[in-house]
C-alpha cells in the first residue's frame, strides 16, 4: 500500500495536561475554562457523563460543580503548548513523515514501516554491552510488526514518555483514518488503536458512524444529508456522486472517494500561508475609558506584531474592533480598517494605527467588553512593495524589532512599549490556572 495514514489524537487534551502533573485528578469530573473562566472548553469522561455539554457558561452548571466536586481549571495556554509539542516531537520518531493538524493531533504517515526488517549495521552496543538501535530508535522497532502492533507501541511510548493518552486511527485515507479514530477513541474494544487497512467489515464499521462525525461534514451538512435519507458514513460511501458534486461541490466529492478508500488528500509537510492574524480577549472586567481601550488595543497590536515576525510577514491592512457585552440592551459594535501605504510588521507602526481605529470608533458611556485587531492583506516580508514616499527608515525599524524580539525570548521580563500601560485591571482573569509546570523555575512540581 502506497499511503497508510495514521491520525493521532490526544484524549480531552487540556485535561489530560492537567492530569500529568496531578494524578489524584484520575477518574475524576474535570473541566476547564475559557478566558476570564467563563464558559467550558474541556471535559473529562467522568464530566461528560454528567451532562455538562461544550461552550456552555459555567454559571449554567455551577450546581453540577458543587453537587458533584467537579474540578475546575482556568485555561493553562502555556502548559498546554508545550505538552503539545513534546507529543508531536514523540510522534516524529516514529515516521518520516508528519503533519501536524492541531494543538492535539497529527497525522503521520506509516506506508512501508511495519514489518521493515533494519540493516544490521542500524544496531550498536551501549556501554553496558546491550544491543541498541541507532537514531530514530523507535523506527526501528517496527520490525516484523503489524501497524496495529505498531500503532499500539506509539501509544505505548507517548504514554510513557509525557504522560498524555492518546487513540490512533490508520487507514489509506485521512478521513478513515479520522473514522478509525473515532472507533478507537470510543469503543473499549480496540484499546485506542484501531487499524482498517486491511478491515473485512469496513461496510459494518462505516454503519456505526454518524455523519457528523466524518471529517470534513459540518452540522449544517449533516442535516441536509439527514433530510435526503442519509443515516451514516455508510450511506454517504455510496452516494451519487453527481448529486454529491451539485449539492456540497468539490469538497463533498473528495469525502466520498475517501469513504471508499480513494485518497485525495496528502499530508500537508508545509502548512499554507497565513491570510489573516487575529489578536482579542474579553476583558476581566468592562471598561469605559478610552485610555484604558487603547491601552488594551495596544497590547494586542503589539502582540499581533509579534506574530508577524514569527511568521516572517508583513500586513498591508489592520482592522480594529470594539464590542460590549451582546446581552445588554444598549449593546454596542463598531469596526475599522486602516490601509498602510507600505506593509509592516513594526510594532510602533501597527499600536499607532490601532489607537487612531480606536478614538474614531470609541462611544462614551459605554461598557465594552471586548476589543481586538485583525491584520489582512499579508505578504512575505521579504517581498514588501516599497512606497517612494515612505519616510520610515525600515532598516532602522527592522534592527529595533529584532532586538526587542531577542530579548524577550530571553528575558523573563519583557520589554513592552509604554502604550500598553502598567495596571492593566482589565486584563484577561485566570482565577484558577494551574501552575505552568515545564516552561517556568518558578513553577516546577514540588516534592515535599
Amino acid at each position: 500500500m502506497n499511503k497508510i495514514f495514521a491520525l493521532v489524537d490526544c484524549n480531552n487534551f487540556y485535561v489530560s495536561c492537567e492530569r500529568v502533573f496531578n494524578p489524584k485528578l484520575e477518574n475524576r469530573s474535570v473541566i476547564v475554562l475559557s478566558n476570564n473562566d467563563g464558559c467550558v472548553v474541556a471535559r473529562s469522561n467522568e464530566a461528560k457523563a454528567l451532562n455538562i455539554g461544550m461552550g456552555v457558561p459555567v454559571f449554567e452548571v455551577a450546581n453540577l460543580i458543587r453537587k458533584h466536586n467537579i474540578e475546575v481549571f482556568s485555561s493553562n495556554y502555556t502548559l498546554y503548548a508545550d505538552m503539545s509539542s513534546r507529543v508531536m516531537e514523540t510522534l516524529a520518531a516514529y515516521t518520516p513523515e508528519i503533519e501536524i493538524y492541531s494543538i492535539d493531533e497529527a497525522f503521520l504517515n506509516l506506508a512501508g514501516i511495519a514489518g521493515w526488517q533494519p540493516h544490521p549495521d542500524s544496531f550498536y552496543q551501549d556501554e553496558d554491552g546491550n544491543r541498541r538501535a541507532s537514531h530514530p530508535q523507535a523506527a526501528l522497532e517496527a520490525a516484523t510488526q503489524t501497524l496495529e502492533e505498531y500503532g499500539c507501541r506509539i501509544r505505548q511510548t507517548v504514554k510513557k514518555w509525557t504522560g498524555m493518552p492518546v487513540s490512533i486511527g490508520i487507514a489509506q485515507t485521512k478521513t478513515l483514518a479520522k473514522v478509525a479514530n473515532y472507533l478507537a477513541k470510543h469503543s473499549s474494544i480496540h484499546n485506542g488503536v484501531l487499524d482498517l487497512t486491511n478491515s473485512e467489515n469496513i461496510e459494518q464499521v462505516l454503519d456505526t458512524v454518524p455523519l457528523e462525525k466524518i471529517w470534513g461534514i459540518g452540522i449544517r451538512s449533516a442535516i441536509k444529508l439527514k433530510q435526503a435519507g442519509f443515516k451514516s458514513a455508510l450511506d454517504l460511501s455510496k452516494a451519487n456522486i453527481s448529486w454529491i458534486r451539485a449539492k456540497f461541490g468539490v469538497t463533498g466529492v473528495r469525502t466520498v472517494y475517501e469513504l471508499q478508500n480513494s485518497p485525495c488528500y496528502e499530508l500537508e509537510h508545509n502548512p499554507p500561508a497565513r491570510q489573516s492574524i487575529v489578536v482579542s480577549r474579553m476583558f476581566g472586567t468592562p471598561i469605559e475609558s478610552i485610555e484604558q481601550l487603547k491601552e488594551a488595543i495596544s497590547v494586542y497590536a503589539s502582540r499581533a506584531g509579534e506574530k508577524l515576525r514569527e511568521h516572517n510577514l508583513a500586513a498591508g491592512i489592520m482592522s480594529v474592533f470594539v464590542t460590549t457585552s451582546r446581552f445588554i440592551k444598549n449593546k454596542y459594535f463598531n469596526s475599522l480598517s486602516i490601509a498602510f501605504d507600505t506593509p509592516t510588521n513594526d510594532t510602533t507602526e501597527l499600536i499607532r494605527a490601532a489607537s487612531s481605529g480606536i478614538e474614531r470608533i470609541y462611544r462614551e458611556k459605554c461598557q465594552f467588553k471586548k476589543c481586538g485587531v485583525i491584520l489582512l492583506c499579508l505578504v512575505p516580508e521579504n517581498k514588501v512593495q516599497q512606497n517612494l514616499f515612505d519616510r520610515t527608515d525600515r532598516e532602522k525599524a527592522r534592527r529595533l524589532m529584532k532586538v526587542v524580539d531577542m530579548i524577550n525570548a530571553r528575558s523573563s521580563v519583557p520589554i513592552r512599549w509604554a502604550a500598553e500601560g502598567m495596571d492593566r485591571k482589565w486584563h484577561v482573569e485566570f482565577k484558577r490556572r494551574s501552575p505552568r509546570y515545564t516552561t517556568n523555575w518558578d513553577e516546577l512540581v514540588k516534592v515535599t
